[in-house]
């Protein structure tokens, strides 16, 4: 069970909510709503009660929009009180958990900052230990014992500040009763009377895990350039992180509002590259090159975008590995007709583009489920993306010589780019499977 506070109003932002309710910014495309609850599905609870407040009509249908059967919303009628008061609304819907993940709506994460929280046994809060200036300032200090997290407040003189994630259990409740009624309708009031009841362990935010508080314009735009760097995969290469991302990423960024489907993209980067191809047949090497280049930087963008609205899935990453292997067989084929040939039809060669790409497409997607069924390694994507086996480094290296007006060397390069990844794969795969090189 996972519950969201996003009853709030915060009047730091009034410059860009307008009056209305900060949980319906859109940070790449999303409310943070809708981010708040895609995260805690994404770690693996099944419900979500999001607690509402100001704007709560609307609140809550971004809310419900996201899984309208797992999301069941609450309103908090003393919510201006303090989110100690909007905790307590949730009380009566969970009755009969005996724990459950609290998040705070304002507070974006990283994808899987929330997984250690959610497997942890007991009441638990993700702490940042090394917190920049400005969150350590702005957040809720963490003292912490051993293990143990013994007081929240804003006030601590403490290293540590609280993510805004939190596993508790119901005597929670209780606790933010006793606070509420010497006056203390604050979350870190209830934390820390609970603490002195159970103990809190801490959990360290994962070392590739980021977190933001948004409370000011500032704030936003962080979240925004965090989301963006999070977008960079740890399996990129040279070409894809220092020409490519920074290209598709901000590409990716302002399309978001728009919510494009990702499917779509891939298809927009497959037109792209198939065109390149054609290019290329026809010996029109300078915007052959330029489009093909085009269509490597486009074929991120379907990726990023999926990440963004948190839609990624197994079937579009399929289809975006297959229209890519059309897209590296047409590429070659146009090389390949460009090269050796002046007299073929522009439907013939249309007609050519199109059936090798298929055909490697087929093959080269089969080979590209065996190694993610055998789960191999990041690292081994990086050493072929520092290889130029990659196939961003492969089509960087078909624009470099088509714009030179070289399509041998084009070609040669591109083979052995390929081949080496080849090559590299199949070695991991037969350790995969435990063969074993025989010894003398």
């Amino acid at each position: 069970m996972g519950v969201v506070l996003a009853a709030g109003r915060s009047e730091r932002l009034r410059l860009v909510t307008h009056g209305r309710s900060k949980l319906l910014i859109r940070l790449g495309g999303v409310t943070l709503v809708e981010r708040a609850v895609r995260s805690l599905l994404a770690a693996g609870l099944e419900r979500i009660i999001v607690v509402v407040g100001h704007q709560g009509e609307a609140t809550a249908r971004a809310a419900r929009e996201v899984a309208p059967e797992a999301v069941s919303v609450v309103r908090a009628e003393r919510w201006e009180a303090g989110n100690g008061a909007s905790l307590s609304a949730a009380e009566p819907v969970l009755a009969g958990e005996g724990s459950f993940v609290l998040v705070c709506g304002d507070h974006v994460f990283a994808p899987g900052s929330l997984d250690g929280l959610v497997d942890a046994h007991h009441a638990a809060v993700l702490v940042d230990p090394a917190p920049g200036p400005e969150a350590w300032g702005e957040g809720t200090r963490v003292r912490v014992e051993g293990k143990r997290a013994v007081a929240f407040d804003k006030r601590l003189d403490e290293p540590s500040v609280d993510c805004g994630a939190f596993l508790l259990t119901r005597e929670v409740f209780d606790c933010q009763r006793a606070v509420s009624a010497q006056g203390d309708d604050t979350l870190a009031g209830a934390l820390t009377a609970l603490a002195k009841v159970r103990p809190i362990e801490v959990q360290p935010l994962p070392h590739d895990g980021w977190w933001q508080d948004i409370d000011t314009p500032h704030d936003l735009r962080q979240a925004r350039r965090l989301l963006r760097r999070s977008l960079v995969l740890p399996t990129d290469g040279p070409v894809s992180r220092y020409l490519n991302r920074p290209i598709s990423t901000r590409i990716s960024l302002a399309l978001a509002p728009l919510r494009p489907s990702p499917n779509l993209l891939s298809v927009i980067a497959l037109a792209f590259g198939m065109a390149a191809s054609f290019l290329l047949a026809v010996e029109r090497p300078m915007i052959g090159g330029i489009l093909v280049q085009a269509s490597s930087v486009l074929g991120g963008v379907d990726g990023e975008s999926a990440r963004l609205q948190m839609r990624a899935n197994t079937r579009g990453a399929w289809l975006n590995g297959l229209l890519n292997r059309m897209v590296d067989a047409a590429v070659v084929a146009g090389l390949g007709i460009w090269m050796l040939s002046e007299t073929l039809s522009t439907r013939r060669i249309l007609l050519l583009l199109g059936g090798i790409g298929i055909a490697w497409a087929i093959l080269a997607t089969a080979g590209m489920s065996w190694t993610t069924i055998l789960n191999l390694p990041a690292a081994t994507e990086r050493l072929l993306g520092f290889s130029l086996g990659g196939r961003d480094g492969r089509l960087f290296l078909v624009t470099a010589w088509a714009l030179l007006g070289h399509p041998m060397a084009a070609l040669v390069a591109f083979t052995v780019a390929w081949t080496v990844s080849v090559a590299v794969r199949v070695v991991l795969v037969r350790r995969s499977l435990g063969f074993e090189a025989p010894t003398a």
